[in-house]
């Protein structure tokens, strides 16, 4: 069976998977967590990739990755791969493949959606029971929209972001209460659904909308859109 032409549209977020081949454990120590964020800071400068929330779990990662150029998105998670692979094969003294052959891609529609899929990948910790509030996991993004280091800054932010408040400390606070608040019927199902399928994270006028940039027909995932903060 072909596999499905992955959509990517410069400019736009699309929410990644990529996991550990046949699961096995990615990020085995800290060190490991630490290598693959400085890996994801750099790279993403050179293949100007913009970068809105991750997630690293032991054994796959979650990304939020707005490519500038249509090869940009594939090139930042080849280096990624490549890197983190070299770095563990030489650690185990072994050869051979880390990841999964081919990472899973959403395209996400910023309007109603981007912060959704923010705190979907987020949450990953909480929901697997590693830690019971998200703040206590160290290898997410969340933690970099609320460090007082300016060092540590280098999360890019989106406008639908920064549409939460007029001050930082007013998004980051309008940000936590939409953690805290439960997700909308239908939110989780529709994002997992979506990137498992290939299909757009978005609405019917979305999916009218890449059809016309791509000319051609594209799968669309689900009816319903998340509410509260996301200005529905």
């Amino acid at each position: 069976m072909p596999r499905i032409a992955r959509i990517v549209l410069p400019g736009h977020p699309h929410h990644i998977v990529q996991r550990g081949h046949n699961r096995q454990t990615v990020f085995a120590h800290e060190d490991d967590f630490a290598r693959y964020l400085d890996d994801l800071q750099e790279l993403k400068d050179v293949f100007d990739v913009k970068v809105f929330a991750f997630c690293l779990m032991t054994n796959h990662v979650h990304l939020l990755l707005a490519p500038s150029c249509t090869e940009g998105l594939g090139k930042l998670m080849k280096a990624l791969a490549a890197r983190m692979t070299r770095y563990r094969n030489k650690l185990e003294g072994r050869s051979g493949t880390l990841w999964e052959s081919r990472y899973k891609s959403s395209v996400v529609q910023s309007d109603g959606y981007l912060l959704a899929c923010s705190r979907y990948i987020e949450l990953n910790p909480v929901r697997a029971g590693m830690v019971e509030r998200v703040e206590e996991y160290r290898w997410s993004s969340f933690g970099l929209r609320f460090t007082t280091n300016v060092q540590h800054h280098w999360l890019d932010v989106h406008s639908c972001y920064e549409a939460l408040g007029l001050t930082q400390l007013g998004r980051q606070q309008a940000y936590r209460a939409f953690f805290e608040a439960p997700a909308a019927d239908g939110e989780l199902r529709l994002i997992r659904n979506a990137l498992q399928r290939g299909q757009l994270t978005g609405g019917r006028q979305f999916a009218d909308e890449v059809e016309q940039v791509l000319g051609r027909r594209v799968q669309y995932r689900g009816r319903g859109r998340p509410q509260g903060v996301l200005g529905t």
